[in-house]
């Protein structure tokens, strides 16, 4: 399954209210969304139509999160009809804003996806679903740091390892799109600063010149569980369910975890 056809069924089964997209390019995956978004990127070249309530961000990631109330697009006003009718939450300016579904494509290089994660996280809750892009290179040239193929991921692929080392209270499920792959990071903690403040720490020993010591079970993706499985796996109604209703971490996460990982393979 290649990537947009895989993240279309995504929004289908997140039923997501809201959509952040970092890293737009000529606007593919952005015509997926059919939600109040929010897009960023330093230098867009939409090419196709946008049907969507969105806000298009010409700046760096880092810039985005550092406004005041970066999501305020996606917060609606005060009049509760106007903001139903509009996709949002009726309490709208009077309710804390998360994020249903991100989709984390901006600049491959595995410090910068590291910090979109983190700020995308800030914003998010332990149902929301956060999707990070070209996780699985295919050969040591397209995960080079410095770009000198045509396809390039870049070496994005090591947030896949520090993720698991110093968060292991997500869950993660590696999916075998075509052409490189994507991960898929459930349970988010706006609270944990753990990668905030060990991040010099993990900059000092995962940046590594050329090339790229790429881990064999990344090349060729033996932990990566095929979209349609994930796709027709049992929580996305209990999921959407309980977010839809604020149900609180405490009582949905470990269930949802549970049933996250009986469907990824074990390391």
């Amino acid at each position: 399954m290649k990537r947009h056809e895989f993240l279309r069924a995504l929004h289908k089964a997140t039923a997501n209210r809201n959509y952040l997209e970092i890293g737009v390019n000529d606007g593919r995956s952005l015509t997926l969304s059919r939600v109040p978004s929010i897009a960023v990127d330093p230098a867009p070249k939409v090419t196709s139509e946008i049907r969507c309530d969105v806000h298009l961000v010409k700046a760096t990631s880092d810039d985005f999160f550092a406004r005041a109330d970066p999501l305020a697009h996606l917060r609606g006003g005060r009049h509760p009809v106007r903001n139903l009718a509009r996709g949002r939450h009726p309490l709208g300016r009077w309710r804390r804003t998360t994020l249903d579904l991100s989709f984390i494509d901006g600049m491959h290089l595995f410090e910068y996806a590291l910090r979109d994660f983190m700020n995308v996280e800030r914003y998010s809750d332990w149902s929301s679903v956060i999707v990070l892009d070209d996780m699985l290179p295919r050969n040591v040239d397209e995960a080079a740091r410095d770009r000198h193929t045509d396809a390039w991921t870049g070496d994005v692929y090591k947030v896949i390892e520090i993720l698991a080392r110093y968060r292991p209270d997500l869950a993660t499920v590696l999916v075998d799109t075509q052409p490189t792959g994507q991960l898929l990071v459930f349970g988010a903690d706006p609270g944990n600063t753990v990668l905030r403040d060990r991040y010099d720490e993990i900059l000092a020993e995962y940046e590594v010149p050329d090339p790229q010591k790429v881990p064999e079970a990344v090349l060729e993706r033996v932990r990566a569980v095929r979209p349609e499985d994930l796709l027709g796996a049992d929580f996305w109604r209990p999921l959407v369910r309980a977010r839809n209703r604020g149900v609180r971490r405490t009582r949905g996460w470990k269930p949802l975890r549970a049933a996250v990982e009986r469907l990824a393979p074990s390391p």
